[in-house]
C-alpha cells in the first residue's frame, strides 16, 4: 500500500521564512507537516507541491526542495511570489 494519499493530505504549519545571519529569504519558507518528525521521515515530501490558503481566499503555491535540519522540516521554494508576513505559524497543506 502506497503512503502518498497520507502524503497528499498532509497538514502543517509554516514555521518561518529561510533566513541567514544578515538576510531572509521571504521566498524560500521553513514548514513542518504534522507526522513527519524526522529527517528521513522529511525526505519523503521533496517534490510535493505545498499551499497556503489566506484568509481572504487567495492561494500561494510552493514547491518542496529539500530538508531543514534533523527534525522533519523542510525548505518550500514559493512558485510565484514570497508568502506575507502574516502567514508565519499559519496552516498550510499539500495539495500535489
Amino acid at each position: 500500500m502506497s503512503s502518498l494519499p497520507l502524503i497528499i493530505n498532509a497538514k502543517g504549519i509554516i514555521t518561518s521564512y529561510r533566513r541567514g545571519q544578515h538576510r531572509q529569504w521571504p521566498s524560500q519558507i521553513l514548514c513542518h507537516f504534522d507526522g513527519f518528525e524526522t529527517k528521513e521521515d522529511a525526505a519523503k515530501l521533496i517534490g510535493h507541491v505545498m499551499e497556503w490558503v489566506s484568509e481572504s481566499g487567495t492561494s500561494i503555491k510552493g514547491k518542496i526542495t529539500r530538508t531543514h535540519g534533523g527534525h522533519g522540516v523542510v525548505r518550500v521554494q514559493m512558485l510565484d511570489r514570497g508568502v506575507p508576513g502574516t502567514a508565519l505559524g499559519t496552516p498550510c497543506k499539500i495539495v500535489k
